[in-house]
């Protein structure tokens, strides 16, 4: 089977059901499946075939849907951008994948125009929602709801492989020139399949597409949900007060968030007010959390909660924190701490942690090195860097960057990125366990923690840090906790309080602009 058959099969067994739910307009897979041929077709009429790219440009929307099933429908290649990004970054990915066509939402309308008059390799341009505009006659831009408007008639079958490329993510670029990861349809529908049979997906399942669908934390489950015939309820843009009231409105069954996300949605003063009876778990992922916030997690919306691990190179599920079975017996407290660590392997893929030298690691949960992975979700490479796609890949094994122990269950932790770890007078910290303290604190809504340059120790442990609003803390005071709870050496030799935490396009805290702030800072003293 390929992408488009998830489509084929909800659309065969649950025609009429009512599944995409979107800013107050409901549609049926029977709907669903209509609109998405229609664009289809219309693209195949503008002369999109197979290979080539199509970007998007949109918030959390049906559109995004519609446009991710069209696009792999006819065999080409499907480009989401981060819309956080700025003009200057989203054309240097539109050039660089050599984009086609680019559909996108009229409140970019600004942000886009200069963009794609410097681009003459975008011939299309399909605007979303009735708002659009005047679009210029004879030109390239076209309404999409005019699209729908069209023939529903019959596609040219169109050979598609299970190897053919079916997306491209761009990476942030957090660490130089964003990388194009590709993903084939064999990747993507592995990886669904995978995630069907470690969560018991069904068609009894809600998800709410809270997180960005341009970002694979989510967008994962456009294939995996719809395989099962599952329902979609999308909220545009993340506010807590919209999430909260959509899972009691939607009686939404699961969804996977950023911690940040979570973070934000259990210390909402409202949170106590809705409804969650609904939810059966509740999913993190995209970047480590803290065992604090889990806690808050399953006190807050009393569901299951998993932790997940993975990357878009790999679809991106690397670990899950499902507790085997044994487990259960645990105590709740020892439940807690199993469901806070990073989680044990994918059923899809295999995963090793190693040395430096390529042994694995003693599961001892004290012994460190770097998880590397294989299996059918990995990604073939990146777009057009060969170079890199052969550091990052070796012998078959996708090398993650990240750092982690492992327990005698199989269950890794992660402890760093490798780029994130601190290095103080010869000893390694990981940000992440200094990081786990300072949420214990009851005034510390966000923190993050880096090295910034020292003379005496080389590197010294810097944080940085958000408080829960009407709290109060000082620098003495958090110093102090820490080094109640932690070695003296790992503890913070200076905290900086402020407003808000950087944050990449996902919601994740961006630790390398919190870096080059003080090492700038540090050059220009």
């Amino acid at each position: 089977m390929l992408l488009a058959d998830t489509l084929k099969k909800a659309h065969k067994f649950f025609a009429d059901k009512e599944t995409i739910v979107c800013g107050g307009k409901r549609w049926t897979y029977g709907e669903f499946f209509t609109r998405v041929y229609r664009l289809s077709r219309f693209l195949r009429e503008r002369g999109v075939s197979k290979g080539d790219r199509v970007a998007i440009l949109h918030q959390n929307c049906h559109y995004f849907l519609e446009t991710y099933y069209a696009v792999i429908w006819i065999g080409a290649v499907c480009v989401p951008l981060n819309h956080r990004l700025s003009g200057g970054e989203i054309a240097f990915i539109l050039k660089d994948a050599e984009a086609e066509v680019l559909v996108v939402h009229p409140r970019f309308r600004e942000l886009i125009r200069p963009v794609c008059r410097d681009i003459p390799g975008i011939e299309t341009i399909i605007w979303t929602g009735t708002d659009t505009g005047e679009l210029p006659e004879g030109g390239r831009d076209y309404s999409y709801e005019t699209i729908q408007t069209g023939s529903a008639a019959g596609l040219p079958d169109i050979p598609v492989g299970e190897d053919d490329i079916a997306q491209i993510y761009y990476t942030s670029g957090t660490t130089g020139r964003p990388k194009g990861v590709m993903l084939t349809h064999k990747n993507v529908m592995t990886h669904a399949l995978g995630a069907i049979a470690e969560l018991h997906l069904t068609d009894r399942d809600v998800w709410l597409h809270a997180a960005p669908l341009f970002h694979l934390a989510d967008a994962w489950a456009t294939w995996a949900i719809t395989w099962v015939g599952g329902a979609h309820v999308l909220v545009n843009d993340f506010d807590p007060p919209t999430v909260l009231s959509a899972i009691e409105k939607e009686k939404v069954t699961l969804t996977n968030l950023i911690p940040t996300m979570l973070n934000m949605l259990v210390n909402h003063p409202g949170a106590g007010g809705f409804d969650y009876r609904s939810l059966r778990v509740l999913l993190s992922g995209g970047a480590p959390i803290a065992p604090e916030v889990v806690r808050r997690i399953v006190e807050t919306f009393k569901c299951d909660y998993i932790q997940t691990y993975g990357m878009t190179e790999t679809s991106p599920y690397l670990t899950l924190s499902l507790l085997k079975e044994h487990l259960l017996k645990k105590s709740s407290d020892e439940q807690l701490q199993f469901k806070s660590k990073t989680g044990r392997e994918f059923i899809a893929v295999e995963l090793k942690v190693v040395t430096d030298e390529g042994r694995e690691i003693r599961t001892d949960e004290r012994e460190v090195g770097e998880i590397i992975v294989k299996g059918d979700t990995v990604t073939p490479g990146y777009w057009k860097l060969p170079e890199e796609t052969g550091q990052a890949i070796k012998n078959g094994w996708l090398y993650t960057g990240d750092m982690a122990v492992m327990d005698a269950e199989g269950y890794v932790t992660i402890v760093d990125r490798r780029k994130d770890m601190i290095v103080t007078g010869g000893e390694n910290v990981y940000s992440t366990e200094v990081e786990n303290i300072l949420y214990m604190h009851p005034a510390v809504l966000e923190c993050a923690v880096v090295g910034v340059p020292d003379e005496k120790w080389g590197e010294a442990v810097k944080a940085v840090v958000v408080l829960r609003s009407g709290q109060e803390a000082t620098e003495e005071g958090l110093v102090g906790f820490c080094k109640e709870r932690i070695a003296r050496y790992k503890s913070p030799k200076t905290i900086d309080f402020v407003a808000s935490l950087p944050k990449t396009g996902s919601g994740k805290i961006e630790k390398k602009k919190l870096r080059d702030r003080y090492r700038q800072g540090s050059a220009k003293g």
